[in-house]
C-alpha cells in the first residue's frame, strides 16, 4: 500500500511557476508507475503528466507539453512537478496519483491517491 500526500500549491500570477510534489509512504515506491491529474470546479479529473517506474519515461497531456516537468526521486520516496509559465486555465486541484504495472493516462487505473493540493492562477 502507498500514501500519499501532496504539497507545493498556492496563489500564483500568470506567467509564473510552481513546483508541486508528492512525498510517499512505503518502501516499494520505485515500483511504482506516479501521475498527476487535476480537476478543476465543474469538470472532470484529467490527465497532466505521469512517469514510469521501469525507464522514468515520461508522459503529458498536450495542454502542459513544454511547461511542466515531472519527476522523481526514488531515494525521497518523492514525485515532482514542475510548472512553468501558468495560466488561468491551469487552475485546478492537483492530484498525485500511483499505479503498479504500466504508466496510464486512465485516472481510474490508479489505486492510491493523494488528497489534492489547490494550483489558481490570477490573470
Amino acid at each position: 500500500q502507498v500514501q500519499l500526500v501532496e504539497s507545493g500549491g498556492g496563489l500564483v500570477q500568470a506567467g509564473g511557476s510552481l513546483r508541486l510534489s508528492c512525498a510517499a509512504s512505503g518502501r516499494t515506491f520505485s515500483s511504482y508507475n506516479m501521475g498527476w491529474f487535476r480537476q478543476a470546479t465543474g469538470k472532470e479529473r484529467e490527465f497532466v503528466a505521469a512517469i514510469s517506474w521501469s525507464d522514468g519515461r515520461t508522459y503529458y497531456a498536450d495542454s502542459v507539453k513544454g511547461r511542466f516537468a515531472i519527476s522523481r526521486d526514488n531515494a525521497k520516496n518523492t514525485v515532482y512537478l514542475q510548472m512553468n509559465s501558468l495560466k488561468p486555465e491551469d487552475t485546478a486541484v492537483y492530484y498525485c496519483a500511483s499505479r503498479v504495472g504500466t504508466t496510464s493516462v486512465w485516472s481510474s487505473l490508479y489505486a492510491y491517491w493523494g488528497q489534492g493540493t489547490q494550483v489558481t492562477v490570477s490573470s
